[in-house]
């Protein structure tokens, strides 16, 4: 099975990126991404979904569901400031517009429904985690703790500055042997580079991942625009060369009856979270917040 897809390789029906359950080979997590234009909405059904809807470089996005209106405010883009965003429950019909930028929609098969939900941009979780060079910025969208009103998705954001590593220490969430956490996840990356408020053509970075009974080990050069679909095994580093920071969406969803986002790390690397305890954080993150870039972002 495929895990790596670089930018346009899963561009289909008029979408940037379609990740379905039956492409990935799974059985939950999905994404589309789409770039907005005046001159047509995005209709879609999600007839066995539930969905998060996310500007990632669009503002001003009329989202209606089942016939309620909603205005999303968006964001330039993904390096600029945290997005307000939409839930929606399973089985509803949901059309889009705006006249420009691109969004995500982030889904997961479910069966329970929950109410929509707007969440906007001041209330969404930001947290900086790690320290030293993994030190990285933790988008909560909608987290197991973030958000409680969905049945199995989850989402987040990570921003890592130029010149460190994320999905560090290397961990899992396969339901594979002594792991008892099972989640599908997408990593849809934006690459950016020096002042860009998105992605940058030009910006790379790497991402590794090897399972648990060495079937898999590579590491690869990400672009923007890429995805890695993650079904099984230790994922990380993420690492963003100085000159350009990385972005990535994680969607995750599994078969647990509670959603979760926790893990297993790899025992020869969890020692790492304890050499954490002396080391300074980044003072670059967060990188952005809900009103903009951080003021006290130092240029790369």
């Amino acid at each position: 099975m495929k895990w790596f897809y670089p930018n346009g390789e899963l561009s289909a029906d008029g979408a940037e990126v379609v990740i379905t359950p039956e492409l990935a080979g799974w059985e939950y997590s999905g994404l589309r991404v789409f770039k907005l234009s005046d001159q047509k909405p995005i209709d879609i059904e999600l007839t066995n979904e539930e969905a998060i809807i996310l500007p990632l470089s669009a503002q001003a996005v009329s989202v209606t569901v089942d016939g309620e209106k909603f205005l999303l405010a968006g964001r330039i883009g993904v390096f600029h400031s945290v997005s307000d965003h939409l839930y929606v429950p399973v089985g509803s019909k949901v059309s889009i517009s705006g006249a420009s930028g691109e969004i995500a929609i982030c889904t997961a098969r479910a069966t329970e429904s929950f109410p929509v939900a707007q969440i906007s941009a001041d209330s969404v979780e930001v947290e900086v985690r790690g320290a030293g060079q993994a030190s990285r910025q933790v988008t909560n969208i909608a987290t197991p703790t973030s958000f409680v009103g969905a049945h199995r998705i989850n989402v987040c954001e990570v921003i890592t500055p130029g010149g460190n590593l994320s999905s560090w220490p290397p961990h899992r969430h396969d339901g594979i042997g002594d792991c008892s956490f099972t989640n599908e996840e997408i990593y849809y990356f934006r690459i950016g580079s020096i002042d860009s408020h998105h992605g940058s053509a030009k910006g790379q970075g790497s991402f590794h991942v090897y399972t648990v009974d060495g079937s898999k080990d590579e590491t690869v050069t990400l672009h923007d625009g890429d995805v890695y679909l993650v079904p099984e095994g230790y994922h990380g580093p993420t690492t963003a060369p100085p000159e350009y920071p990385m972005y990535f969406l994680n969607i995750l969803a599994g078969p647990g009856l509670a959603r979760t986002m926790s893990f297993c790390d790899d025992p020869e690397h969890e020692y790492i979270r304890k050499n954490w305890l002396n080391q300074e954080q980044d003072p670059r993150l967060p990188w952005t917040t809900s009103e903009g870039p951080n003021k006290n972002r130092r240029e790369e």
